[in-house]
């Protein structure tokens, strides 16, 4: 068994058919931190065969995050430093190779150098940039097959938001709420601590470990006083071993200054970026251009409705406590719907126990949610 002791990945067998080397490559890729400018990817090398019978691995790879060597490009180093000759092996990696020169050099050109002969990979890169690296190597003579999902699967869901980020041009939203069953998330008098359980808050504050940015709004900043951190445990990421928790940008929405005392200014965390607009398509352009792929919209009300109303939130992940309040601040501000006919309808991801909560992960319907945000624009 091979154990990358740097990466925390599952140990790989020593055997792998080709099929089991692309679906480890994906998993493994979820060893990289889901943050970051570039994508989880992972790679796996196999020794010269043909046909579907297992064939020994020769070296597997992660990416660890920008600056950091590529996942084929780990590999290959994998498997110098181990001796091994890569000459006419498999690479199966869970993104198409990158054809471009950014702060690493182009993986095409890597493979090319070590004399692989063939290259499966998953998924395409849609980037205008990177793109282009199963061309070039089948233009050198390699043998490439990919990408082998056709716009779902494993190997997308690991890179959803990433893969949304640079093809629309703006970060994959996230709204995150946590709710009472009657949808409140605070009393009557506006106490919120603590709606939900400490198991759900757990489930939480990992979740926020793995965006780049966090958004509230000032209303949520003056009337909950958040410190906007990922209070969890450590995270392996960096290649020397060293354990941290990552911590996203505290991004601030209105132009209601931040007070001195309050705990986002108090509290070490990620950096505090204060964008003084109510325009949430503006807010998302600057965010972009911090390279912010992934940001987690956590409220007010009001803040959670604008993107609602402007289409777009990409995900919701609702925490709901077995709690009834009966009144007190609902979730999301008015929308401008009087009809049932007129709600906002998602698809369920999945539904997770955490404790005595249920966490549900759903999407928009997309057609339905931009119809819905073009209706609502017109009325308001």
């Amino acid at each position: 068994m091979h154990d990358d002791a740097t990466t925390g990945t599952t140990p790989t067998p020593e055997y792998l058919t080709p099929v089991e080397a692309l679906a480890h490559a994906i998993t493994s890729a979820a060893g990289g931190p889901a943050f970051g400018p570039n994508p989880r990817v992972g790679a796996v090398v196999l020794a010269p065969g043909e046909g579907d019978d297992p064939r020994r691995v020769l070296a597997t790879g992660i990416h660890l995050g920008a600056g950091t060597p590529h996942a084929e490009q780990a590999a290959l180093t994998h498997a110098a430093d181990a001796g091994a000759d890569v000459t006419g092996a498999s690479v199966f990696v869970s993104l198409e190779p990158c054809n471009h020169q950014g702060r690493t050099g182009p993986c095409s050109e890597a493979l090319l150098a070590a004399g692989v002969a063939a290259v499966t990979y998953a998924v395409p890169d849609p980037s205008t940039v990177a793109a282009g690296g199963g061309a070039r190597l089948a233009d050198a003579g390699v043998t490439v097959v990919g990408p082998t999902e056709d716009g779902d699967g494993p190997g997308h869901e690991l890179v959803r938001a990433w893969l949304h980020s640079v093809t629309t041009g703006r970060p994959f939203v996230t709204l995150k709420m946590a709710t009472t069953l009657d949808g409140r998330v605070a009393a009557a008098d506006g106490t919120s601590r603590w709606v939900t359980s400490d198991a759900a808050r757990r489930h939480a504050h990992a979740r926020r470990a793995e965006v780049d940015a966090i958004l509230v709004g000032t209303g949520t900043v003056l009337a909950d006083d958040p410190a906007l951190t990922a209070r969890t445990e450590p995270m392996r990421l960096l290649p020397d071993g060293t354990s941290v928790v990552h911590q996203p940008l505290r991004v601030v929405l209105g132009r209601t200054e931040i007070p001195r005392e309050a705990r986002l200014r108090r509290e070490p965390g990620g950096r505090i970026v204060h964008l003084r607009t109510h325009d949430v398509h503006e807010a998302l352009v600057q965010l972009a251009a911090l390279e912010v792929r992934h940001v987690l919209v956590e409220g007010g009300p009001r803040v959670a409705a604008q993107f609602l109303r402007a289409g777009l939130v990409d995900e919701v992940h609702a925490y709901v406590a077995p709690v009834i309040l009966g009144a007190g601040r609902g979730a999301v501000a008015d929308l401008g719907i009087t009809s049932i006919s007129q709600a906002l309808r998602l698809e369920p991801v999945s539904v997770e126990v955490l404790g005595p909560d249920v966490l549900v992960v759903s999407r928009p319907r997309r057609a339905a949610l931009d119809a819905d945000a073009t209706t609502l624009t017109k009325e308001h």
